[in-house]
């Protein structure tokens, strides 16, 4: 496969509602299928049996990270190690998309960690301005900082207009995890 050079964009997958990761995820398969070099890290999302976890290794071209503790972070109450798993998740970004190895680097979550100031907004900024030119930066999560929307090129806001969640239906293994 012939793969050329493209001006590599920054997206924004962002909102209350469902699908943020789920849009990411499309494109990473998508990209995976034309041959593509694809990075993600999770942040936030360490030891927990999402799906994805076992199956987006399985694609070429496709090579995961994940950080954080297997507990929901408490926004009032954050511990140093979940402080450290997010640095060391935004560092693992920038190495990847420094390394000259990938075409699509994934941050998912990396907003919800910045809304739980478990990382600073000016390494982000300066992540996105670090970007070399033909590498695609995704950023999903909740509550994107406004001076990140201004930087990215494309950002989706998912709006929650119903949820299940709302009427007691739990989360569902193979649906939402």
């Amino acid at each position: 496969m012939v793969k050329k050079k493209h001006r590599g964009l920054v997206q924004i997958f962002t909102g209350t509602g469902k699908g943020k990761t789920t849009a990411a995820l499309g494109t990473i398969l998508r990209a995976s299928g034309q041959g593509l070099r694809v990075f993600i890290v999770f942040f936030m999302k360490g030891k927990y049996p999402y799906g994805e976890f076992s199956t987006l290794p399985l694609l070429p071209n496709v090579d995961v990270v994940s950080f954080g503790l297997r507990c929901f972070i408490k926004q009032s109450k954050v511990k140093p190690e979940e402080i450290e798993q997010a640095v060391l998740a935004l560092a693992a970004a920038r190495e990847a998309m420094l390394g000259g190895k990938y075409d699509i680097i994934v941050l998912d979550e990396v907003n919800i960690a910045l809304w739980y100031n478990l990382i600073a907004l000016d390494d982000i900024i300066k992540l996105i301005e670090d970007k070399p030119p033909e590498v695609e930066l995704i950023l999903t999560g909740r509550y994107a900082d406004p001076k990140l929307i201004e930087l990215a090129d494309l950002v989706t806001e998912m709006v929650k207009l119903k949820h299940p969640y709302d009427k007691g239906i739990r989360a569902r293994r193979g649906i939402e995890y």
